[in-house]
This record gives structure tokens, C-alpha cells and sequence, in this order.
């Protein structure tokens, strides 16, 4: 792959294990710098989603926003190499560390989140853009009722499948609760134009609380503005440690504000807005859980069945607790 690109000569590969295991990395010192070479998960190799992802980076990466840059091949300066039935992209290497949640990186996580909506607003988006979110989607119906047999052979749930069942059943009342609120409040009259889509802790790197790079455009796609900002708000307040069965309830409200505060001081959120986004939560918790899980019996290194009794605790919490995460998102801390 390396001869592609004029790095020079190469003092080093090294594993990079950071990130999706469906999409391997290597690090490489060159004579002309430090790079990142990415190979694409069997989900992303679309044609028109890498063009499209593409697009947007060199969209963004030309208005100032925080990005790895792409690197051309030597010959033909194309940004994607296909070998086989493989694709791969390579990048500068971008000096950074990973979240450590302090409120300063969760606020800037925010205002980038913000900047980012903003910059791709005068994007021309293609009649074939991808579109859509997690809110009210059937394939997550399909996955929570597919759920009990991807997991039934699991050790963890022998002498459960009971316990199982009630899981699934609460998490598919949850889900149709609240995307049923989203609608009534007004959430799917909202205007939708490019988001991110995969906005996380794992997709950011930080210097000095300071984003430095958003490192995965892959996912991008239109759809409602909020639906990211929901997300984003879910990711940069849980609160994990040690095993699931261990992870507490509750969100942390600091960071959850910290958030908000951050991406209103750029991008004010609208009244609808705040009010779906606890549900969009709810939403969003369930449809990343449900969909890995059903495809592997597993999310991550924990059990399936371990992995959705969490899920259903956070939703719960959040459900009983949703206008206490609006008034927090309302008014964040100065």
C-alpha cells in the first residue's frame, strides 16, 4: 500500500489500535512525516459514500475545521486506494490524546460539534446523499426482536431468557415512547441539512481541552441537527468504568451542560429543539446498542445480554429524569 505515496523512505509501521476493530490502522514515520493508514470496514466502502465523506472533509478541512488531512497518491493523487476488495485512506498523523472528560474538552466538544454544523450549511448536497438517523427507524424494531436469537447461545444468558425477553420488551417500549414524543413535540417538522452523525469521544482528538482533529466523516449523512447534538450529549456524559453491570444509571449532569453550553454559545438551540432531545437520547442509546448486538451477539468485548440490562437502565434513568436534562441543556452553567 505504501508504494501508492511518496512518504519517502519508511523508518517505521507500527499497529494502531485505536478505533473499530472492522477498521485496521497503522501508524507510519517517514522521511516526510508521521501518517495514519486506514483501512475501510466492509460497511464503508460504498462508492458514494466515500465521495460523499470525502466532499465534506475537504469542505470543512478548507473552511479551518480541525481535520486529518487526506493524502494524494503519488501518480494519480486520488484519495482512495482500492486493493482487492479492500479500500484504504491515508492520513497526516495529528498529535493529540484521547477524551479524559474534563468540562473543558466536553464544552469544546460542543462548540466544534457547532462549527461543524455550520460550516457545511452552504455544502451543495447531492440529490443521492445519504439520509436518515436512529430517531423512529424500523431496522431497529427488526433488531430488537431479532435480538433474543443472536444472543440465546451466550453463556451469560443461560437460565435468563426470561430476564431477556424483559429486557427487549422494555427497550421496545422505550424506543416507540420516544420517538411517539419527538413526533408530538415537533422534532420531525425540524429542517435537516448535513450532520455528522458519529459524534463521540472516539472520533475526537484533544490538546490542552482543546479539539484538535475530528478524525471520521464516514458517517455523515442529512438529517435533523438535533439528532446529533443528542448524540453528542449521550456520548460526552456517560458515565462508564469497569463492566457495564457497574456503570451507573445516571449521566453526569456537569458534563451534559458543559455540552450544551458549548454548542449553544455557537449555534443556539432552538425551544423543540431541547425538548426532544432527552427522547432522541433514549433513541440514540438504544439503536447503537440494538444494531451491534444483533450482528454479533456482543457489543464490544461485554455480552449482549450484560451490554442491553445497562441500556435499559440508562434509558429508564432518562426517561423519569427528562425534564431535569432539558432545564440542564437550557441553562448551562456559565
Amino acid at each position: 500500500m505504501l508504494s501508492y505515496y511518496d512518504l519517502g523512505v519508511i523508518e517505521s509501521v507500527t499497529e494502531f489500535k485505536r478505533g473499530s476493530p472492522k477498521s485496521p490502522k497503522i501508524g507510519i514515520v517517514a522521511a516526510r512525516g508521521k501518517f495514519l493508514l486506514k483501512r475501510r470496514g466492509p460497511d464503508k466502502r460504498s462508492v458514494r459514500r466515500i465521495a460523499f465523506a470525502h466532499a465534506i472533509h475537504a469542505h470543512q478541512t478548507t473552511h479551518g475545521f480541525p481535520t486529518a488531512r487526506l493524502v494524494p497518491t503519488r501518480d494519480r493523487g486520488e484519495l482512495l486506494v482500492r486493493l482487492q476488495e479492500d479500500a484504504y485512506e491515508l492520513f497526516e498523523f495529528v498529535p493529540g490524546d484521547a477524551f479524559v472528560a474534563t468540562p473543558d474538552e466536553t464544552a469544546d466538544a460542543g462548540a466544534v460539534l457547532a462549527r461543524f454544523h455550520a460550516g457545511v450549511r452552504d455544502f451543495a448536497i447531492p440529490p443521492d446523499a445519504p439520509r436518515g438517523s436512529y430517531h423512529d427507524l424500523n431496522a431497529v424494531r427488526t433488531a430488537l426482536n431479532a435480538v433474543p436469537a443472536s444472543i440465546s447461545s451466550h453463556d451469560s444468558v443461560a437460565g435468563k431468557e426470561a430476564d431477556l425477553q424483559a429486557a427487549i420488551a422494555c427497550l421496545f417500549e422505550a424506543y416507540d415512547h420516544a420517538a411517539e414524543r419527538v413526533q408530538r413535540i415537533g422534532g420531525g417538522q425540524l429542517p435537516t441539512q448535513i450532520v455528522h452523525a458519529d459524534w463521540h469521544p472516539g472520533n475526537l482528538l484533544f490538546r490542552r481541552g482543546c479539539v484538535v482533529a475530528v478524525l471520521d466523516f464516514d458517517s455523515c449523512r442529512v438529517a435533523e441537527r438535533v439528532t446529533d447534538v443528542a448524540n453528542g450529549l449521550l456520548h460526552f456524559s456517560l458515565v462508564t468504568g469497569g463492566p457495564p453491570t457497574q456503570w451507573p444509571d445516571h449521566v453526569d449532569e456537569s458534563r451534559l451542560a458543559a455540552f450544551a453550553g458549548g454548542y449553544g454559545a455557537v449555534e443556539p438551540l432552538a425551544v423543540v429543539e431541547r425538548e426532544v432531545i432527552p427522547h432522541l437520547m433514549i433513541e440514540a442509546v438504544i439503536a447503537e446498542s440494538v444494531l451491534p448486538i444483533v450482528q454479533t451477539g456482543h457489543f464490544g468485548a461485554w455480552s449482549g445480554y450484560t451490554f442491553l440490562q445497562m441500556v435499559k437502565r440508562k434509558t429508564v434513568w432518562i426517561s423519569q429524569n427528562a425534564p431535569r436534562v432539558v432545564e440542564l441543556i437550557s441553562s448551562p452553567p456559565i
